[in-house]
């Protein structure tokens, strides 16, 4: 049975050898119903040497909530970011204004250098760029960027459309670059498609699919 709330209360947050948390059995207590739900596979598509990718069915509002997830996105062309726009009208135009922002941590593959920082470079403030998700990634054989991306009601003509994403990326400088970027579309239109790219180069080859969360 799905339970609407959790009663803190009923808690016991003391550690002990064989739990860390243990829950009330009444019918106030935490079921898993309350923290997460089911992901339904839409579609997926696979690059070989495609300029794009687009999902132009499938976005609308059966779903509160949609995932991307990406799999070994290969660049054709060395050193080139991976990034993403929205679209308001099936996908004759993917031109949705963002705003963005855009952090990550960095190592690289000698130990050589590492770091966390906030990324100006990518960011975007009232733009209809196409935001990137994981940039610079490496066109050798075994270098790609891999990573999810969640995109919140996005059928609500009342507010705008968050996104959060997540990547790692084998960075054409040998470095790993783990890759944070969130932000909104800011249109109360009905968002229904969303096109991947690089920035120039097609995606030589990966999988990318598409889940509805229930």
């Amino acid at each position: 049975m799905a339970l609407s709330k959790v009663n803190f209360n009923s808690l016991n947050l003391t550690p002990t050898a064989s739990k860390v948390v243990k829950f009330n059995s009444s019918n106030n207590g935490l079921e898993a119903g309350d923290v997460g739900g089911s992901m339904v596979l839409i579609s997926e598509q696979t690059a070989s040497s495609s300029s794009t990718i687009s999902f132009t069915s499938g976005i609308d509002s059966t779903y509160k909530e949609y995932i991307f997830k990406f799999f070994d996105i290969h660049p054709q062309t060395d050193d080139k970011h991976f990034h993403f726009n929205m679209s308001i009208d099936g996908g004759s135009n993917y031109n949705v204004t963002k705003t963005t922002t855009f952090h990550e941590g960095y190592h690289k593959e000698d130990g050589s250098d590492s770091g966390l920082q906030y990324n100006t470079y990518v960011d975007l403030a009232q733009s209809t760029d196409f935001q990137p998700l994981a940039y610079n990634v490496g066109g050798d054989s075994d270098e790609s960027c891999s990573g999810t991306l969640h995109l919140f009601d996005p059928s609500n003509t009342t507010f705008v459309k968050h996104y959060i994403s997540r990547f790692n990326g084998y960075n054409s400088g040998n470095y790993s670059v783990d890759q944070y970027s969130a932000g909104y579309g800011n249109t109360t239109s009905a968002v229904n498609a969303v096109q991947f790219k690089f920035v120039s180069g097609n995606i030589d080859s990966g999988t990318i699919k598409l889940y509805g969360v229930t």
